[in-house]
């Protein structure tokens, strides 16, 4: 009877790791098809660099999380199958996703600076966006779950910014983080500092509020500017090419 279940278990884990690298091929096909499949491939190794930051941190915290899961246009994401227990925890799980991210776009934008690769240039592009896209203070996007640590309002400063990225480039995928952004929205309305939610699960030392703060201040600036400079590159690199 142990053996049937330890073998059912064992079932289960390949069927989750089947699903999760199902999903990975599907978007590389999808991505491939429209980009070609270099970029592709970097593209989604450099979301899967993000995915394995939450998963090292959540682990770390002691956090039960799932494989991540692809689906093309929309990213990734990790399944946290328990609630984090303080909203430090949470900060600490949300920002590990954009540091490793910004490491791994990072290693690209030298390698491809180095071996003049433009695809790869493009990738690490991709990647420096895709971290300062998710640094949005809004929940559920990780920069909402950092923010929050320092207090669920400033989820509020989040709206304007979504709304304003969908006017300049409207995008369903927009339309689709505003959906899961509006109870979220609607908590951060209701939220008081004298609640028991606020004495409870937002309660954090100022010292660690500081340490949050500043490090997704420093993040946010270094990914605007590595954007901003990639981006000229690579608009560089369609006029002249590499040395022109």
């Amino acid at each position: 009877m142990l053996k049937l279940l330890a073998l059912l278990l064992s079932g289960a884990k390949f069927g989750k790791l089947l699903a999760s690298g199902g999903s990975m091929l599907l978007s590389l096909a999808v991505y491939a098809w429209l980009y070609g499949w270099r970029y592709a491939a970097g593209f989604i190794a450099l979301l899967f660099v993000h995915e394995a930051g939450h998963y090292i941190a959540a682990r770390k915290r002691g956090l039960d999380v799932g494989l991540p899961t692809f689906i093309p246009f929309l990213g990734a994401w990790i399944e946290l199958k328990e609630r984090p227990h303080d909203a430090e925890t949470e900060a600490f799980v949300g920002l590990g996703g954009p540091l490793l991210g910004s490491v791994g776009a990072l290693v690209c934008f030298v390698f491809a600076r180095n071996w003049q690769a433009d695809w790869l240039l493009a990738v690490a592009y991709a990647g420096f966006m895709l971290n300062l896209f998710n640094l949005i203070p809004l929940s559920p996007l990780d920069g909402g779950r950092i923010t929050a640590v320092l207090s669920p309002r400033i989820w509020l400063l989040g709206v304007p910014i979504l709304v304003a990225l969908f006017f300049y480039r409207p995008s369903p995928m927009l339309l689709i983080i505003a959906l899961l952004a509006a109870p979220q929205v609607l908590q951060a309305l209701r939220f008081r500092a004298d609640s028991p939610e606020a004495q409870t699960y937002y309660a954090v030392p100022t010292a660690k509020k500081w340490e949050y703060g500043l490090t997704y201040l420093l993040l946010a600036a270094f990914l605007a500017l590595m954007s901003h400079d990639t981006h000229e590159m690579l608009t560089t690199l369609r006029r002249h090419g590499w040395g022109g």
